[in-house]
C-alpha cells in the first residue's frame, strides 16, 4: 500500500519529468522568433542570430533614420555602415551554418521600429536545462518512494 505522501510524490515527479519532457522535445531543431522591439532616440542595438544554412531571415526597420551594419555567415548578405531614412526592408537566407550580426544605431529624432522573422538554431544549454529538470523530477519520485518503506524500530 502506498502511503500518501508517496502518491503526492509520484504525481508531483511525473508532472515534472512531463514538463521536462516536453521542453526538451520543442528545444530540437530551430526556433522561430517574431521580434517587435522599439530603439529609443540615440540607443543601439544589437543582434546576433544563429542560424543553420537555408534558414530565411527577414527584417523591417522604420524610422526617421538610423545606420545599419550587417554580417552573414559565407558568401550571404554583407551590408557595411549605411545610413538609412524612413525605412528598410532586410531579406536574405543563411549560405552557411553560422553567426549572422545585425548592428543598428539609431540616429533619428523618433524612436525606431524593429519587426521581422528570425530563424535560429537552438541554443545547447537549453538541452542540459531540459536535462537537469527531468532528473529533478526523478529524484522527487525516488525520495517518495523511500516513505513507502516500513520505518525500523526506533524512528
Amino acid at each position: 500500500m502506498l502511503s500518501k505522501r508517496t502518491i503526492i510524490g509520484l504525481v508531483v515527479g511525473s508532472i515534472i519529468i512531463g514538463i521536462g519532457g516536453y521542453s526538451l522535445i520543442t528545444h530540437i531543431g530551430t526556433i522561430t522568433i517574431h521580434e517587435d522591439y522599439i530603439v529609443g532616440t540615440g540607443d543601439s542595438t544589437l543582434y546576433t542570430i544563429p542560424a543553420p544554412a537555408g534558414t530565411p531571415q527577414t527584417m523591417n526597420i522604420v524610422g526617421d533614420s538610423f545606420d545599419l551594419k550587417l554580417q552573414s555567415p559565407g558568401d550571404g548578405l554583407q551590408i557595411p555602415k549605411t545610413s538609412y531614412k524612413k525605412d528598410a526592408t532586410l531579406e536574405w537566407v543563411h549560405n552557411e551554418d553560422g553567426p549572422t550580426i545585425i548592428n543598428i544605431q539609431n540616429t533619428g529624432n523618433t524612436d525606431l521600429e524593429i519587426t521581422g522573422t528570425l530563424i535560429r538554431s537552438s541554443d545547447p544549454i537549453w538541452f542540459t536545462f531540459d536535462l537537469m529538470v527531468i532528473i529533478s523530477g526523478m529524484v522527487i519520485i525516488g525520495f517518495s518512494m523511500g516513505f513507502t518503506l516500513r520505518k525500523p524500530k526506533g524512528f
